[in-house]
């Protein structure tokens, strides 16, 4: 796309800002020391427009804004349901899950299984996490992210890792979650900016210069069958995006597991002042969400109708990067590194909670608070380690290496939702139907994949789901000798009313979607 030293020198100045910026907020009062509390929780003091922002840095990274892009190029609008359904998911997120957790002052989501289930659950799933965290997602935003840098600079790949490591390192490694979660409000505002901008200038070009309205007309004109959300069967995308199952099936599974139960992007809210804080987090996020795609997906249907043969859909963005001047390039390009750190950031953050909290508490329960932290940094630090060596030998061969990625851990996403959804809302639910769920998960997926190839991906979820639920709650009632388990939540205890800014925001986003399905439909 052709940046210049002005671009350079403005990516390194934002490089040193964060890190300049992370150092200080991660200071503390003369006098005392950092706790677990603090490295892991953020001394559970984050403000809602910190776990909100979070959330979605975390969440967002350059693979993401690349592919997304490359998506709408190939796809169209149907893509976004990925991003629109993650706001109406957060939202049930914030009204009946975050009670339970922040309920119980849970560190991890192990953590949560062990307090529900026994130590049993908590050290498998323990293990479960840290390998799919080190070795699927740190590997696969270092590897994807080195990628992306590669091909917007011509960058050295392996030099490109390094660099990558090294910066979320620099700023995410001394202050924990309190240093990645307030840098993360600049990281997402460079991620907004930069996306609009894009936005503007593809649209305008459209448009030919008359204003960038005119070019989503023109787009509606003359690229229409982009706007479909629900494809039909006869569409060629539809084994990615099977029609009304994007509503009603797999994709619902899918985001639960994410939104709810993954560590890295659940640990903001568990690091709020309380409970109303981290709902009015989750509804920011969720209105985040619904802008997302008009920052990628817009963009690359306008690089469709620009520029028909480019050859290669992941090429869209990088194509309309090249509409921006010299020095605001280098500032959309700040914006799509930031989205790597921010990532590599939260995930490392998360396996450290996981380690110490989890493996190194467990086994040292009387272990000092500096201890700790100490232990909690060595994590961080060993992972990222490992995952920039690994990144190369698991993926440089990969031709779709995020569909792999994507398809792996669906194979495991069923079976987490069945046992946390069981653990919260079913009181008879066992420890051994909790296995079993697991276990069944990845036993039922592989099946559907070896003997059923031509089900989609998303409805295959859904199936999965369904069969991993009638399995634990047949185990509990074969194996469980009381109606009620020795470790059940008790819903009773927990608070589910939701405050009024909460329920306008609700309403406000469950409004949006359905005026852009009914609309785009």
């Amino acid at each position: 796309m052709g940046l210049v030293s002005l671009d350079y020198a403005i990516v390194g100045a934002y490089a040193g800002l964060l890190i300049a910026i992370a150092t200080i907020v991660s200071r503390l009062q003369k006098g005392r020391r950092r706790d677990s509390s603090d490295y892991f929780l953020a001394g559970r003091a984050l403000p809602w427009w910190a776990i909100g922002a979070s959330l979605i840095a975390a969440n967002i990274s350059a693979e993401q804004v690349i592919g997304m892009s490359g998506s709408g190029y190939a796809i169209g609008l149907a893509i976004a349901s990925y991003e629109w359904m993650a706001a109406a998911t957060l939202l049930i997120v914030g009204k009946y899950f975050l009670p339970i957790f922040l309920e119980k002052r849970i560190y991890t989501m192990p953590q949560f299984l062990a307090e529900r289930y026994d130590g049993a659950v908590r050290t498998v799933m323990a293990v479960f996490w840290l390998g799919v965290y080190t070795f699927v997602n740190l590997t696969s935003v270092l590897w994807l992210g080195a990628l992306t840098i590669n091909t917007l600079t011509g960058l050295d790949l392996t030099l490109g890792l390094l660099a990558l490591a090294a910066f979320a390192l620099a700023y995410s490694l001394y202050g924990g979650l309190k240093a990645v979660a307030l840098t993360d409000v600049i990281q997402v505002a460079m991620l907004v900016a930069g996306g609009l901008l894009i936005a503007w200038l593809s649209l305008d070009a459209v448009a030919g210069g008359a204003s960038p309205v005119a070019g989503f007309a023109e787009l509606l004109r003359r690229a229409p069958e982009k706007f479909d959300m629900i494809l039909s069967r006869d569409d060629p995308n539809w084994r990615f995006l099977p029609g009304l199952s994007v509503l009603l099936g797999g994709m619902w599974i899918m985001n639960l597991s994410y939104w709810g139960f993954n560590q890295y992007i659940i640990q903001r809210a568990l690091a709020a002042r309380s409970l109303a804080e981290a709902q009015r987090g989750v509804a920011f996020a969720a209105f985040l969400k619904l802008l997302v795609p008009v920052l990628v997906v817009l963009p690359g249907i306008a690089a469709f109708v620009l520029e028909p043969d480019l050859g290669k859909a992941d090429l869209a963005y990088p194509t309309m990067m090249g509409l921006a001047p010299a020095g605001v390039k280098g500032l959309i390009f700040a914006a799509l590194v930031a989205a790597i750190v921010s990532s590599l950031g939260s995930m490392m953050n998360s396996i450290a909670t996981i380690v110490t909290m989890d493996l190194f508490k467990a086994l040292r329960p009387a272990a000092g608070e500096r201890a700790l932290v100490a232990v909690g940094r060595i994590a961080a630090f060993s992972a990222l380690a490992v995952a920039v060596a690994a990144a190369r030998p698991l993926l440089g061969k990969a031709e779709q290496a995020f569909q792999f990625i994507q398809e792996f851990t669906g194979f495991f996403t069923p079976g987490i939702v069945v046992l946390f959804v069981l653990g919260m809302f079913w009181k008879r639910a066992t420890a051994f139907a909790a296995l079993a769920a697991a276990i069944g998960s990845a036993a039922f997926s592989l099946a559907f994949k070896i003997w059923a190839p031509e089900i989609p991906f998303m409805n295959r979820v859904g199936y999965v789901f369904l069969l991993c639920t009638a399995l634990a709650i047949a185990v509990s009632f074969l194996f469980a000798h009381k109606p009620v388990h020795d470790k059940a939540i008790r819903l009773d205890a927990v608070r589910f009313e939701t405050g009024a800014g909460f329920n306008i925001c609700a309403a406000a986003i469950a409004a949006i979607l359905i005026v852009l399905y009914w609309r785009f439909w």
